[in-house]
């Protein structure tokens, strides 16, 4: 049961082969027996979860119908759920209990989702490796010596071990493609305002987005239908009609243009992980796609530009923790300056500290202009250059990151080398577009990604294409030694 796709699930549950609660029962003691070599999860909503299962099962012998009816599921912890810890790996929330469900997680729940759990992340999402978690870090079911990727590492850990067949997850920065890469799972990041943000707990407003990862894209197809759609309570919601995803996967590649920009062949790039790339190429070549050479001449002012914007963003939405409403809160204070210093001193962590100075720094007076100011220009001058780029062709394409996934420990001492991976995936969050990695292939037995980046709102684009791609490889079909 554990190695099936969510398609497969739902026909199984359609065609009476099993019961939700039946499924439930066996991934949850599948992730009693094997989550502790990995440490995706940071809570088990067991009773919850057979609890939705039944209902589920319920609502299936009543005739409803419906892909992720009596699905069982996870949510990275910065989805809020209404009596259930909602941590953002830190120990600043470890005692919060969120009082309502986040859209997305009730939007799930309506069509019949089963919550296994709350899944480990790197705090408030900052990171690319899953180890500023205060829960610890999580492993890479390919090689436990190495990271899975963050902030996301709990949702793709979990599905690349085969302990559920997807979960949400969230992208500010790449933070659900990167992983994906290096767990060989299929991610997508949704267009900004795509997928509601409401009760999904900020890092940088005008960056974070939700969306699915999952082995498949056709999976990612039925979880993005979930989870989609305008939210009036979500000022940078969307009112876009929601087209049906599933329903474009078979669509032919004929004549698709698929742009290659040349900046993302520097001297930075793995040259394994470019053959590999251009494996990909060739390959929906022969599904009818024409390649074209572009460029994006300003991609290499992407990273400093995000690591402006990104932190002063954070640094505004984390004031709220203080320690006075909700969260961590410290012993014996003397005063209100001394409960402020010792509550943010004692819940926050390394990373997160360091953010929140960077962006405090970049907004304070006498520095906007000089940092923040001109890190929004560049963001506009990124994001033209990709509709410059999309008058030329319908997709782009390249390596989602420089690297294969390195090993647990190796970049915390030089946080720049940590940050200057996500090279590949941040400018699709800059500009707002939507994003995919899906699996390509293998280096030194670690899984490696190619991204796929498209026009506003053509979600359904991505997936078609990495739908056909997935077709005609089994990149995507293969499991970790041990899960």
């Amino acid at each position: 049961m554990h190695h099936m796709t969510l398609a497969e699930i739902a026909r199984g549950l359609a065609d009476k082969k099993f019961s939700s609660e039946e499924l439930t029962q066996v991934l949850l003691a599948r992730i009693a027996q094997l989550d502790p070599q990995l440490n995706s999860f940071i809570s088990l909503t067991e009773e919850l979860a057979l609890g939705q299962a039944k209902a589920a099962d319920a609502r299936r012998a009543n005739g409803e119908t419906g892909a992720l009816l009596g699905a069982p599921i996870a949510h990275k912890d910065l989805f809020c759920t209404q009596g259930i810890r909602t941590s953002c790996g830190s120990k600043m929330l470890d005692n919060f209990k969120a009082p309502y469900d986040a859209t997305v997680v009730a939007k799930l729940a309506a069509a019949g989702t089963v919550t296994l759990g709350k899944t480990n992340m790197d705090e408030f999402a900052m990171g690319s490796a899953n180890e500023s978690s205060y829960y610890g870090a999580v492993k890479n079911p390919w090689n436990l010596e190495h990271v899975p990727g963050g902030s996301s590492g709990g949702s793709a850990a979990a599905v690349a071990a085969r302990l559920l067949p997807a979960a949400t997850a969230t992208d500010t920065g790449g933070s659900i493609r990167q992983p994906a890469a290096f767990t060989n799972l299929t991610g997508l990041k949704p267009t900004y305002g795509r997928v509601s943000r409401w009760g999904m707990i900020a890092y940088a407003s005008s960056l974070d987005q939700g969306g699915p990862l999952a082995r498949t894209a056709e999976d990612c197809a039925i979880l993005l239908q979930g989870m989609a759609g305008f939210d009036p309570n979500d000022s940078t919601s969307i009112d876009e009609p929601v087209p049906d995803y599933s329903a474009s996967l078979n669509g032919s590649l004929q004549g698709l243009r698929i742009g290659v920009p040349k900046e993302y062949f520097s001297a930075g790039l793995d040259p394994r992980i470019a053959e590999l790339v251009h494996n990909s190429v060739k390959e929906l070549e022969k599904l009818g796609a024409v390649i074209k050479e572009i460029s994006l001449p300003n991609m290499q002012h992407a990273i400093p530009a995000y690591y402006v914007i990104a932190p002063a963003e954070a640094s505004s939405n984390l004031s709220r923790f203080d320690g006075v409403r909700f969260g961590h809160r410290c012993e014996n204070p003397e005063n209100l300056v001394d409960l402020y210093k010792r509550s943010r001193g004692e819940g926050f962590g390394a990373e997160v500290q360091r953010r929140i100075m960077v962006g405090a720094y970049a907004l304070s007076a006498g520095y906007y202009d000089a940092y923040y100011l001109k890190a929004q220009k560049i963001r506009r001058l990124v994001k033209n250059d990709f509709m410059a780029a999309f008058n030329e062709v319908d997709i782009i394409l390249g390596p989602t990151t420089p690297n294969p996934a390195w090993k647990l420990g190796a970049k915390n001492s030089d946080p720049i080398a940590e940050y200057l991976e996500d090279v590949y995936t941040i400018t699709a969050n800059l500009a707002g577009l939507p994003g995919l990695s899906m699996p390509a292939g293998f280096v030194d037995g670690l899984p490696v990604g190619v991204q796929l980046l498209a026009p506003y709102f053509q979600e359904g684009r991505l997936l078609n294409v990495a739908h056909q791609y997935q077709l005609n490889t089994d990149w995507h079909t293969r499991t970790p030694t041990g899960f």
